[in-house]
């Protein structure tokens, strides 16, 4: 395995869309060709399966040193009325937005919500309540809803886990990362076990459905003796569904927060994909399933059955089990999905301020996906979710047989099956998902990048 680590560890998106950002033909992108395909989408598919919401919620206390995510660090609470006033605006040009399709003069029928940061419960449940009333008063929610929010263990609170579960939240998910004192510290994200133990209690006392705790290794520091410590606290818990992450170190993207310790702390090659194995394992013995990429699940849990279904589904919010054509990104820098297109929210909390005041859907760059493009994001969302892809005369592409030459290399490695216009990830594979996706990636492979912008791999 250590041959096909050194073999296969190369930069590469771990997507969450296609195109993957970074070849977002920006050039060609339009505020109105954002706002027609949002009307499009919502035409199409609401009656049906309903849209998603995405609200990012970006003020964090302290800074974490693994973390990728756009925020803005301030202990000031001044600012979260302000913020969700905003965040309530921008719903309303949505909502503009959605009454020009004369075909449907239904509300939203909301299918997904998910609250992301950030620190969500940096948020008063008092002020949280009053975002979501304001949300829910003009939608309709639909049959069979998945409401879900990440949750600081440090600061969630019994009262904000009964306040959202009484607005129909059924999900939450705690970041532990990791339980070892040393490697806390060094990310700047100290927060006891007792800390874990009690939210995760108090959500299932109230009745949530599914707790999810985020692990992840490679973490400064980090062996597999602290990996195996935090993965058996972690059992003590049982958690219906975990996410074990590959720590991104890509601190020319996201600057000083990553260089908050030295790049010599961090495990090596070897030693990461030791973290991985060990724990895969180990997870798998305690009766964790693998779902995806990144992510573990117990047999009854919601994402287990989807992928048995084939109904599962991968998006800028990660795995989900189902699908909806429109997602809806609402607050500083959230991206939307409405399955034609992408869109981005501007970076700053003040510039997010003052187009929505203006009376702007806040994007501030996006792609609009050609015919090629939504043939390989469906191949590729395959790959991600099922595994598996397969190609005919109607859906194949001008390089296709490039890329099969490709994967005979990764076939002879034991890490797909090739069959008649189909291709399986082995089991062995699944490690190197990502590595396969690359080779259906035509944007990527027709303009390689000259210096490196994703993070590794393995």
């Amino acid at each position: 395995m250590n041959s096909l680590v050194d073999k296969y560890n190369i930069p590469g998106p771990r997507y969450t869309s296609y195109p993957t950002v970074p070849y977002w033909n920006e050039a060609d992108f339009t505020a109105d060709h954002w706002r027609k395909s949002v009307i499009r989408s919502f035409s199409e598919s609401n009656s049906e399966e309903g849209i998603s919401i995405y609200i990012h919620l970006p003020f964090c206390e302290a800074l974490c040193t693994f973390c990728a995510c756009h925020k803005r660090i301030t202990k000031q609470h001044s600012v979260e009325v302000p913020y969700l006033e905003s965040v309530l605006k921008e719903w309303k040009l949505y909502l503009e937005l959605f009454k020009q399709d004369s075909g449907n003069i239904n509300k939203p029928k909301l299918k997904e919500l998910h609250l992301g940061g950030g620190t969500p419960t940096f948020f008063s449940p008092e002020n949280l309540k009053t975002l979501l009333q304001g949300i829910f008063d003009t939608v309709e929610i639909a049959e069979g809803q998945e409401f879900s929010f990440e949750g600081h263990p440090n600061n969630t609170t019994k009262q904000h886990l009964q306040t959202l579960f009484d607005l129909g939240f059924t999900r939450v998910s705690f970041g532990v990362q990791d339980y070892d004192p040393k490697v806390q510290k060094a990310i700047n994200r100290v927060q006891p076990f007792e800390n874990v133990e009690n939210v995760t209690n108090w959500a299932r006392e109230i009745g949530y459905k599914g707790v999810s705790h985020d692990l992840i290794f490679g973490l400064p520091h980090q062996t597999w003796e602290a990996m195996e410590f935090t993965i058996r606290k972690t059992m003590e818990l049982k958690p219906d569904r975990l996410a074990f992450y590959s720590y991104a170190h890509v601190p020319w993207v996201k600057g000083v927060g990553q260089r908050g310790f030295d790049e010599n702390d961090l495990p090596s090659g070897d030693e990461k994909r030791r973290l991985y194995e060990d724990g895969k394992k180990l997870l798998e013995d305690l009766g964790y399933i693998e779902i995806g990429m990144d992510h573990f699940a117990l047999e009854h849990d919601d994402l287990y059955q989807s992928q048995i279904q084939k109904k599962l589904h991968r998006n800028f919010m990660g795995y989900t089990s189902s699908k909806t054509q429109l997602m809806v990104g609402l607050g500083m820098s959230a991206i939307s999905d409405s399955w034609y297109a992408f869109a981005q929210n501007v970076k700053t909390v003040e510039e997010y301020q003052k187009l929505v005041e203006e009376g702007q859907i806040p994007v501030f760059r996006g792609h609009i996906l050609d015919d090629e493009d939504l043939n390989i994001r469906k191949h590729i969302l395959n790959l991600m979710c099922q595994l598996e892809t397969s190609w005919d005369i109607q859906n194949t592409f001008p390089e296709i047989e490039n890329s099969i030459e490709k994967l005979k290399e990764m076939e002879s490695d034991g890490l797909v099956e090739i069959l008649e216009n189909q291709i399986k990830i082995t089991e062995k594979g699944r490690a190197f998902t990502r590595n396969v996706a690359m080779v259906f990636d035509l944007r990527m492979l027709r303009n390689k990048p000259e210096t490196r912008i994703f993070s590794m791999t393995i």
